[in-house]
Formats: C-alpha cells, structure tokens, sequence
C-alpha cells in the first residue's frame, strides 16, 4: 500500500484515544481506539481528572497500530490532525505535568494534570465572573459555563500556591496536543476563542481579567496562555512550527517534520467530519453544494454529551449558546455552539441504574443483540399491547427533564437537575423500556430548544448532520427528526466523523504551501477537501402526524413549564434557607 498519501486523524474523547488512517480519498483505512484514564473523588461527584502523560501513550500505541495494520511506510503519511475534549491541560514551562488534584500536591510535578471538560469543581468562580457585565461574556451567550478553562484557572489560582501558578501554563487539550508532537507554543483559534474567553477582533481583554483576579496572566503578556509571540494564533488545520519534532516523530513512529494542522475541539471536528456530506436518498446522490450552504446545516456531534455547532457569515448572537465565535474553523466566518452536558450518558445512567438492567442484559445476550434493540423491542410490545399509535401516546402520562448534569444551552444553568413525573410502583423491564423511551424523547426535545434558539436569534437550520456513537440509535434519529420537524443527516462514517474531521485539517495543512492570499481561496481549500473527503449520507425525514405530531408539541410545552417550575422551586428554597 505504499506510495499513496495518507492522512492521520487523532482524536482524544473523554475516556479514549483514537487514531485514524485516512486514504486521500477519505476512505478510512485503519482504526485504532486504546482507553485512556479517567480519575473521579469519591467524595466530590464534580471532580473529573486525566492525565497528558496516558494520553499521549494511549496516542503513540494507537498510532502505530494503524501504521502497521494497513502497511503502510511512515513516510506516506503527509499530515497529522488533531481534536480533542475542551479540558484544561496544565504543564510547567518545560511541559512536564503539574498535579491539578485538591490537596498538599496541587500544583506540584505529577501525572494527573487534566481538569476534564465536564468538572464541575468551578462553580463559585463561574458564577463570580458572570456577576458582572462584560464584552467577554457577551460572546459566550451571556453566560460562562463552568465547563470552560478560565473558571478553572481562578480556581487553580484561589487554591494552588501562588508560586506554582505562576510557573504553569494552561492549554486547552487540543493545543497541548500539538504543543506536543511539535513543540511549537502555537494556539488554536478554536481552543482560544471557544473556551478560553478570546475575544473575536479585540483579543485578551485586560480589564475583564484584572477584573476577576487573573490579572497576573495579563502583566505576563497572557505568557500563560501561551497565545502571544511570533507563534501566536492560528486557525483550523494550519501548519503548527516545524511539524512533528524528532522526539514527537520517534514516539509515534513516523517521520520528523511531517506537518501538524493547527487543532480544534472535538465538535468542531465532527462538523468538519460531516457538514459536507452530500446523501443519498431514491437511489441518488444530491449534488455538491456550496461552502455557503454550510450555514444552514447544524452539526450534532453526540457522545458523552452532545454538542450542536452551525457557522453563518456574520456574528450571531444568541442567548445561552456559546459564541459568536470568529474563525475557529474558516477565516471571516462565525460559529455558535449549543450543548447538552449529559445525552450518552444520561441513556446508560437510567438503564444500567435500574433493577431491570440484570434481565435487559440478559435478554440481549440470549438474543444477541444489542441492549438497545431489546428495549425498542419491548417498547413496540407494550404499544401494540396497548393499542397505542406511537411511543409518545404510550408515554403520555410520563415526563423527563434531562439535566442530571446540569444545563449548558440555551438557558445556560449548572445548577439545573433532572426530574421525572409519572412514577409507579414497577420496577420491570417494561418500566425500564418506558423510562429508556422517555430519556430519548428528553433529549431530543432539547434538541427542539437549541434549534428554537438558534433559528429564534437569526440563523436559519433547515437540516441536523449527526455523527458520534448516539447516531446508530434509530430510535432517537427518528425522535430528533420528528420533535425538531427538520431532517437528520447520517454520513455514512457517522462513528468516525470527528477522526476523519481531523485527518481532513491533517492533508490541509500538507497542502497548506505558502499559505493563501485570501479568506475565500482558504475557504475554497479546505471546503474542497471535506466535499472530496466526507463519507455519503442517508437522511431521515420528520414522520410525525395527527395524533403524534400533537403529542409531541404538548410534551415540548410540559419540557418548557418544568424548567420555569423547577426555577421558581428553587427561589423558594433558597430563599427559606437565607
């Protein structure tokens, strides 16, 4: 297989490391996935910590073996990708770890030195930097999340020795990760600007971080942040320093100077991975369109949690959904970014915690099949049983509010948790087949209050391009495509989206040259790549009618009463409790 060119797409989730070997032509030729750590507190449920030092191991290990799988010679391969998880990274100045861990070795040398994208530890810091108005959070929908990096560097600052933060520098995991295969200090427009409160046009807002007490990071010039210098800031899939370092080249078997494209977040890869894919529908392939069509097209990159990201020629500014965002992805263009912190794995939270989960578990290994099938499968007995048209007249009487792990869009509240309504004294499988089916029906009502958001503030959606391990749920597809009333778009690479999206800014930054000498030849580049690269598509159409369509617009009245509802408990709590 020698004397093709290749392309290496890397993508770190939150518990694995993968890598994969992309053809020219986007067929996806080898696959590796090795598990990587994730270190929770027994005593602290918000506390998500991992390691750079696993993570890269897991990377080398996962990147020759597709190396060897497919045969292919080091020196085909032409450029590396990478995405990953939006969780801070902290290193000394040498890029040894730096212990992130509560307690006597917060800030000292050591393995666990990732604050995962999902800790909740910063609460108090969040909700300090949004008690006051500023142009960085008018660019974030108003509201900082606690998910992003710099409520987490105040609470490194608040809580480690000062003279260790001073000597630490933080990343944003995808940076790091160039940061290390190149050793260049070079910054992604995605990480920076996405999570990292970089404001589009203006840059670091010294106020804003005197303001919240980060103002050290601003004397040293946001040294810190690494963002500064002749190696500053560069936008998705362009070439970072000199390529991969000798050390980087050795560790990962291939060869020195191979070029690295600047990264981005994982989403953001998915969107690339998926936002060009044409589809095929009556036995024929839509045609091309053009890069402009892209922002009408949402992305719905769904694992862990799912992320939601559409691009739009101007800056749009939407309440509770992160951004405007100014170029993480094409020069001169705006994303925003909807999410739901808990969607994989809000669905295996209700199943494996239910009493039924021994006899579901059962009952798919007698089968072999899938868990998930089993429980379509009940959920179809009790219907016909019940002589119900649909599974949303089966679950009328029952209602989920999905946010176990709090809200990050659009009403953009940590605080925000679950519910349920509609209990009974069963602890079947029948039961747990309905409490699956509600789960699913929460999710994707959700979804219908992102897209709600997003169109209400001035974009224009007309389809959801889906990628991420909740696409092989027809289940949901169909439930997404009904409770939001537009199309769901499944590449047909839908598992391997977000490793072909990165492996796609890989072979951009191969062909990169000397640069282009405007944002549409740039453009033009890279959306030519993703047409060329991204997998086909099937489609699935809204199919709710009548009595369906009916039910459904009334349990997405009861979804927006419960947030009020729990809102307005919550005031009278805490207001019994000042």
């Amino acid at each position: 297989m020698t004397g093709d060119r290749y392309y290496i797409g890397i993508d770190v989730g939150t518990g694995s490391a993968r890598a994969g070997l992309v053809k020219h032509d986007g067929t996806l030729v080898a696959s590796s996935t090795q598990d990587t750590q994730t270190w929770r507190d027994p005593q602290d449920h918000r506390i998500f910590e991992q390691s750079t030092t696993d993570i890269w191991k897991g990377i080398c290990t996962a990147v020759r073996a597709v190396i060897n799988e497919a045969g292919v010679a080091a020196a085909d391969v032409k450029g590396i990708g990478f995405d990953a998880t939006c969780s801070l990274a902290v290193t000394d100045f040498e890029g040894h770890p730096v212990v992130v861990t509560k307690g006597a070795a917060l800030g000292e040398p050591g393995e666990r030195n990732i604050i995962l994208w999902a800790d909740h530890r910063a609460e108090k810091e969040a909700n300090f930097i949004n008690s006051e108005p500023s142009v960085v959070l008018d660019y974030v929908g108003g509201t900082m999340s606690l998910e992003m990096e710099i409520p987490k560097i105040l609470w490194l600052k608040r809580n480690m020795p000062a003279a260790h933060f001073s000597r630490s520098q933080f990343f944003d995991l995808p940076d790091f990760l160039t940061y290390r295969a190149t050793g260049a200090r070079t910054r992604s427009l995605c990480s920076v600007t996405c999570k990292c409160s970089y404001v589009p046009d203006r840059g670091w807002e010294d106020s804003f971080f005197k303001r919240i007490g980060l103002e050290s990071l601003s004397e040293g010039n946001y040294t810190q942040l690494g963002a500064v210098g002749e190696e500053g800031i560069a936008t998705a899939g362009v070439p970072v320093g000199g390529g991969l370092s000798a050390q980087a080249a050795e560790e990962l078997g291939l060869v020195a100077g191979t070029p690295v494209g600047s990264a981005v977040i994982d989403a953001y890869a998915g969107w690339v991975g998926t936002i060009a894919a044409r589809h095929e529908e009556g036995g024929k392939l839509s045609d091309p369109v053009a890069f402009e069509e892209s922002g009408h097209r949402l992305a719905a990159v769904a694992g862990t949690s799912t992320c939601y990201i559409v691009q739009s020629r101007d800056g749009v500014f939407v309440k509770g959904v992160w951004g405007p965002y100014k170029a993480p992805v094409f020069p001169g263009w705006w994303m925003n970014e909807g999410g739901q912190s808990s969607t994989g794995q809000l669905i295996d939270f209700v199943i494996t915690t239910h009493p039924a989960y021994v006899e579901l578990k059962e009952r798919a290994q007698n089968q072999g099949v899938n868990i998930h099938i089993v429980l379509r499968e009940v959920m179809e007995e009790i219907r016909k049983a019940e002589g119900a048209e649909s599974w949303a007249e089966v679950l009328k009487e029952m209602h989920l509010y999905p946010d176990l792990h709090g809200n990050r869009s659009p009403i953009a509240d940590p605080r925000m948790r679950g519910s349920i309504m509609g209990l009974t004294l069963d602890s079947s499988l029948q039961d747990l087949a309905r409490k699956y089916a509600v789960t699913l029906e929460a999710i994707a009502l959700q979804t219908r209050h992102i897209l709600d958001a997003l169109n209400g503030a001035g974009h224009t959606v007309s389809a959801i391009y889906m990628s991420g391990s909740q696409a092989q749920n027809a289940a949901l597809m169909q439930l997404l495509a009904d409770a939001c009333g537009v199309p769901i778009v499944l590449p047909r690479a839908y598992a391997a989206a977000v490793v072909l999206g990165a492996a796609f800014l890989g072979r951009f930054a191969a062909e990169y040259g000397g640069g282009f000498s405007a944002q549409a030849e740039h453009a033009r580049r890279l959306w030519g790549i993703m047409e060329e690269m991204t997998p086909h598509a099937t489609i699935v159409h809204p199919a709710a009618a009548g009595r369906e369509r009916r039910l459904l617009d009334a349990k997405y009245k009861i979804f927006m009463e419960s947030i009020e509802i729990q809102r307005r408990w919550r005031g009278q709590m805490d207001a019994a409790t000042k």
